[in-house]
């Protein structure tokens, strides 16, 4: 079932509904194969399972859900299928955890087919993916320091209070590219206080000026527009958002004022992150930093390998260029890449170890005999 909106359009699917489409064949072969995950199930002390598989659309709006928000992609779809796997398998109550899908309408996988895959990978995960019209914000992308950067995708969690259904009134947004190593409902019961809209662990020692360009600070005007506030860094890629009052405070509508003064005058050189950082920097609910172990992908140009910040850690973010799937494939993984590699589901993946192992016993017998 379709349903339209400015923003996007909506494929909902329920726990074990498979889809074919092409005559049957099954057209997401070339994107994985990926290994069925785990079954993951309630322990005593979690209410009944939310889902109505009779009535599965309405499920969404169960009140004890916990709502988690995220892009799927072709490109970035390994990275998507693992982050799951990580919530689920350390979340106290893993049917409780209902997954909202943004996919890109032109991505070279359609989305009913990424659909299909995720229900595959995890068949009784409860989720519905959403179409974003790309064509909502093409235009008011600038370029950035990285091409990958100017993904129109990077941009939809800007607009998740107009594609998310109206029930839901909070939601976790998460990159693609983090591994969850704790029970979610940790992170899903930050308080927002006060009028905050959002929530993110800050980093109030990096220098926020460097976020921003010359045209931005020599302006007589735009410095004026953060003045009496003490505006942090803050990573986008992990946040808890109160869609209410995103709703209510018409943010949409203020993120993308910036991106249009950037078109015009070019205040900065990343990507979806500046407008964040100009519309809610001094604003936002820290979260404590076990949430965000951020930039594990290096950075924005050589993505060389990062050591992580002192602490505990809750999640793990590989932000910047290096991304661990890919390290791992060309065998030239940086060490924490390999804490990533236990929630991989990619069947090559697994027939390669299979592969090696098999050699190396082949090795150990030829010893053996000799």
């Amino acid at each position: 079932m379709f349903l339209l909106s400015p923003f996007a359009v909506s494929v909902r699917t329920g726990p074990g509904r498979i889809t074919t489409v092409n005559g049957g064949r099954n057209t997401f072969s070339k994107l994985g194969p990926f290994m069925e995950a785990p079954e993951y199930r309630n322990g005593k002390e979690c209410a009944s399972s939310p889902v109505n598989r009779e009535n599965f659309v309405s499920s969404s709006n169960d009140p004890s859900l916990v709502h988690i928000a995220m892009t799927l992609d072709s490109e970035y779809l390994r990275g998507s299928i693992a982050a799951v796997h990580s919530v689920l398998r350390h979340a106290s109550c893993p049917e409780n955890v209902f997954f909202h899908f943004i996919a890109a309408e032109f991505d070279s996988a359609s989305p009913r087919v990424l659909s299909q895959l995720v229900r595959s990978t995890f068949p009784s995960l409860s989720f519905k993916v959403y179409i974003f019209r790309e064509d909502t914000v093409i235009n008011l992308i600038s370029s950035s320091i990285r091409q990958a950067l100017e993904n129109p995708l990077n941009y939809a969690r800007n607009y998740l209070g107009d594609i998310l259904d109206r029930s839901v009134d909070r939601v976790i947004y998460l990159d693609s590219d983090v591994i969850v190593v704790d029970d979610i409902t940790k992170l899903w019961n930050t308080s927002l206080t006060g009028t905050r809209v959002i929530g993110a662990p800050e980093y109030c020692h990096a220098n926020f000026t460097h976020y921003f360009t010359s045209n931005f600070w020599s302006d007589p005007v735009l410095p004026g527009q953060i003045s009496g506030r003490t505006p942090c860094y803050f990573n986008t890629g992990v946040m808890v958002m109160d869609m209410v009052r995103w709703r209510e405070g018409s943010y949409r509508e203020k993120l993308e004022k910036w991106m249009q003064l950037q078109k015009k005058m070019r205040i900065y050189d990343l990507g979806s992150l500046p407008p964040f950082l100009l519309v809610f920097g001094g604003d936002v609910e820290a979260i404590d930093h076990r949430w965000n172990q951020h930039g594990l992908g290096g950075d924005n140009i050589r993505g060389s390998c990062r050591s992580l910040h002192p602490g505990p850690v809750s999640l793990l973010h590989w932000s910047g260029k290096g991304k661990p799937w890919v390290r791992l494939d060309e065998k030239r993984a940086c060490p924490l890449d390999h804490l990533w590699e236990p929630y991989d589901l990619y069947k090559h993946k697994i027939e390669r170890v299979k592969d090696q192992a098999l050699l190396w016993f082949a090795s150990l017998s030829e010893l053996a005999d000799d």
